[in-house]
Formats: structure tokens, sequence, C-alpha cells
């Protein structure tokens, strides 16, 4: 037995932590609250293999950032089978909360009747794409479940990280402006190549600039789904001094076909780095408009220095 000052046989004993005072102290952690609306991450595209190994690992992010977060898979364009698509997800996810309610009554339990949207639906997009987001549109409202649409990811400076990264991982940029060492095939001009017309390319012209900014480089924006876009962006750069360029995708991954960024590095007559894919600031994001969506504040996504 242990007295009120300490161990009274002798043997240690752990001793809770003083709580730190002051405004350093650790905040303390968030967890999803009960009974919250599941995160469906909507993810364009032909589903395959690869497409449901990235949504998973971004779920799994946005799962590690938010413990008890309800977080789940639907595809566009999806098969109800393999790959469940958005309606199904939303109505599975009415029907399992009704489920739990009727089974709380049942068990006397004094629980409140679930209100509120059934899920809070995130599109895998980095930018603006029309016809994508009408197909997510019609699909929630085909499911006739209550739940709420978020914007996409982009602007924000956390994408222009991820595109710094895989543009130093193909060779294309340095990793760190600040260490005294080049890469000889770093470009002096980036391409920045988007879908969804000219409104994705204005929203990624602003993740441009702040790309800019991290590589002392000039960066454009070009569209991937209108014809001569990226030739006449890539020409302009040249026109203005630039001689080694280089296209880095403003996309996820998954909206595109994966042969629509080699043609497009061919026209422009330069390399390509890959497209963003998992990397973990899309898991960040897609939980920053998740918990915007239901004034939820957690710490905000923070990036690192590419090093």
């Amino acid at each position: 037995m242990s007295s009120p000052t300490g161990p009274a046989s002798g043997l240690p004993v752990r001793m809770p932590r003083p709580r730190q005072a002051g405004r350093h102290r650790r905040p303390e952690p968030l967890a999803a609250p009960e009974g919250a609306p599941a995160l469906v991450l909507a993810v364009p595209g032909t589903p395959s293999a690869g497409t449901r190994s990235l949504a998973e690992e971004v779920v799994s992010i946005a799962r590690s950032e938010l413990p008890g977060l309800d977080a789940r898979i639907g595809y566009l364009d999806g098969d109800d089978a393999e790959f469940p698509t958005l309606q199904a997800v939303l109505v599975h996810a009415a029907e399992e909360r009704s489920a739990r309610f009727e089974q709380a009554k049942a068990a006397g339990v004094d629980a409140k009747e679930p209100d509120g949207p059934v899920g809070v639906v995130v599109p895998l997009l980095a930018g603006p794409d029309s016809a994508l987001l009408r197909q997510v549109r019609q699909a929630v409202m085909d499911s006739r479940v209550a739940a709420e649409l978020t914007d996409v990811l982009g602007p924000h400076p956390l994408l222009a990280e991820a595109l710094h990264v895989r543009l130093s991982e193909a060779g294309l940029a340095r990793a760190d402006r600040a260490r005294l060492f080049t890469v000889a095939t770093a470009a002096d001009g980036i391409v920045l190549a988007s879908v969804g017309g000219d409104e994705a390319v204005q929203a990624a012209g602003i993740t441009g600039m702040l790309l800019a900014a991290r590589l002392a480089v000039p960066v454009m924006a070009a569209a991937l789904d209108q014809e001569g876009s990226i030739a006449a962006i890539a020409e302009q750069l040249r026109s203005s001094g630039s001689q080694q360029l280089a296209l880095a995708p403003y996309l996820i991954g998954p909206e595109i076909d994966p042969g629509l960024i080699e043609a497009a590095a061919k026209e422009a007559g330069c390399s390509a780095a890959e497209a963003l894919g998992p990397y973990p600031a899309i898991g960040k994001l897609a939980l920053a408009k998740y918990t915007s969506a239901l004034g939820i504040v957690p710490p905000q996504p923070q990036g690192a220095p590419v090093r």
C-alpha cells in the first residue's frame, strides 16, 4: 500500500506528472467527438488497386491526426463491389448510425436521436474541377443522406511544399535553398499542370506563387485539359529567359490518366515530377476540411522545410 507521501513498501511507484503550467504547456490531445459524422473521402477517376492504396494512406494519415475519426472512402466511378461508390458509402453510414441508435434504445440507454450530417464529404482534389465536383454533388443528392460537402484541398502552402518535394525527388529542384550544393538538372522554370479549365489554372497559380517563393524560379500554371495550354506556357517561360523547364503536376493522381502527364511533359519538351499522391499534407488537409466543416479546431496542419 502507499501513503499520500509515497510508497509504504519502498517499491518504486509511478507518480502522476504535475501538469505543466503557463502558455508553453503541451496541449491536450484532440479526439473525434462521440457520434461525429464520418469523413468520407470522395475519390475521382477510374478505381484501381493503386488508387485504393493512395486513398487508404490519405485516410490513415487523417486518423492518426484525430484519434477516433470514422473515415471512409467512396469512389465516384465505383462498382459497389470491390470499390464502393460515394452514394453507397453515405447510405451505409446512415444505416449504421440508425442501427446504433435503435440498439441503444433497445438496451434501455437514454440515447439522443441522431441528427445533423451523417458524413462530411471531402473531394480528393488539389484544385477545382467543375465536372468532377458536379459528379460529387450528384452522388450526395442521389444518396438522400444528410451530408456536407467541403471545398477542394487547395490552394494551400502545404501543397507548395508537396510540389517542392516531388520536384526534388525527381532531381528537378534543390531540396533546400539554404544548402550549399547544386543539382545539375534543377529547373529554372516550372510549368504547373492542373485540370479543370480556367478556374483550376487560376487556383493553381496561387499555390504556384508559393512554390516560386520556395524555389526562387518562375512558376506558371497551365491546363492539361486545354489543347495547347502546356506548350504555350512553356514557350512563355522560355521567352522570359528560362532554359531548363520542369513539369509539376498540381494533381493528387487518380483524377487523370497517368499518360496525360507524360504527354504534357513531351509537349513542353521537359521532364516531369510525379503527382502529389499520398504526401502527408494531403491527409492533413483533408482532415482540416472535415474539422472546419464541424467547427472542431485541431492544431493547424504544419509543414516542414524540404531537406
